[in-house]
């Protein structure tokens, strides 16, 4: 059971300004390694069709398919954020009752916030979730199916996920069973680690 006078508090958060600037750090890398694997299955994609035709979804043209594009983006937008939500409230007392949405208005960020503490290894996987799903998975079956929109789509989410990635850094070394609690207001965490490791 969590009772906090058993624990120390330490706050874990990070710059909303520097995630953003992470993630553009984080683009070659992360093409790379989605790409690469890509252009060795499906090489031959580049030589046959044009780049207008790859990143053709289907053939309603380019108007369509642009409005299309957006649509995926706010989708996989909101759908990052439910991730987040449905994970942490797997391992809430109150499920889904303890999660809120919201928007970081001076920003325009999406949030999801966890009002229950987590072990944290639970905090890490809902931190994780998103792009999981909605990076690595939709880059792994771009590979299989060769469709470059879909490569696409996990390439932008897991660059999204460069703030998560953040906060899964500050708590790689703190341990598992100890308890993170979403911070209400700010990009991270309240770390609760037990007195005199008990």
């Amino acid at each position: 059971m969590f009772l906090p006078e058993n624990y120390q508090k330490e706050k874990l958060t990070i710059d909303i300004v520097k995630a953003n600037v992470n993630a553009i750090v984080m683009i070659i890398p992360i093409i790379v390694v989605f790409a690469f694997p890509y252009f060795l299955l499906w090489h031959d994609v580049f030589k046959n069709t044009g780049i207008r035709s790859m990143l053709e979804i289907i053939d309603i043209g380019i108007i369509g398919n642009a409005i299309l594009y957006l649509l995926a983006l706010f989708a996989g937008i909101v759908l990052h954020e439910l991730i987040h939500g449905i994970t942490w409230a797997l391992f809430t007392d109150k499920g889904f009752k303890s999660i809120t949405f919201g928007i970081m208005k001076e920003l325009m960020t999406p949030y999801c916030h966890c009002k229950e503490p987590l072990r944290v290894k639970h905090y890490i996987w809902g931190g994780i979730a998103p792009a999981i799903l909605l990076g690595l998975i939709p880059a792994i079956l771009s590979w299989v199916t060769g469709s470059f929109p879909l490569l696409l789509f996990g390439i932008i989410f897991t660059l999204a996920a460069a703030g998560d990635f953040m906060i899964i850094n500050l708590l790689r070394k703190e341990k598992m069973d100890d308890f993170a609690e979403d911070h209400p207001s700010e990009a991270g965490c309240f770390v609760y680690r037990k007195v005199n490791g008990e």
